[in-house]
């Protein structure tokens, strides 16, 4: 858990080290513009925000190839996390029968309609009638057959035995 929580981090600090230049770079000239409204008392709202929108464009477009290198480093560490470390911790991983007993999603990967084309030849005979009004189209409600729970993982197997 620890490594998942570094990483989640590690993509702030990248989220930070990313947003920061155009921050500060706003920032400063925001400052400018305000010390020179200051100076020559012309307290126009609108005359600050052209500096600050195109520096920002500008720093976008200079560290530009900067922000590319950083996130794909970023999400090459992320997709060799997922795919190498966590796959082989026993600690994150189900064990292989998990869902031996229980099918989650077994109603969700079955086609609702069982003959699109007699559906469809029903809906062009009868122009006007709705075929799912009428309670024999309708589908109906029928609770998945329920099987052996299946076995806790390892940390949950450490809590239960107070290791």
């Amino acid at each position: 858990m620890e490594l998942l929580t570094e990483y989640l981090a590690k993509g702030f600090v990248t989220m930070l080290s990313i947003s920061l230049p155009c921050v500060l770079v706003a920032a400063g000239i925001g400052l400018v513009v305000g010390i020179l409204q200051a100076v020559t008392q012309v307290q126009e709202q609108t005359i600050a925000a052209a500096p600050k929108i195109i520096s920002v464009f500008l720093t976008i477009i200079i560290l530009g190839m900067l922000y590319i290198k950083v996130l794909t480093e970023y999400f090459r560490e992320g997709t060799d996390l997922a795919f190498n470390v966590v796959v082989r911790s026993a600690n994150y991983v189900l064990p292989e029968d998990y869902y031996f007993h229980s099918k989650p999603f077994a109603a969700e990967m079955q086609d609702t309609i069982k003959k699109p084309t007699d559906e469809i030849d029903n809906i062009m005979k009868n122009p006007g009638k709705i075929p799912w009004s009428e309670n024999q189209f309708k589908d109906k409600y029928t609770p998945r057959s329920r099987g052996a729970n299946p076995r806790p993982n390892f940390i949950e197997t450490n809590k239960m035995l107070g290791r």
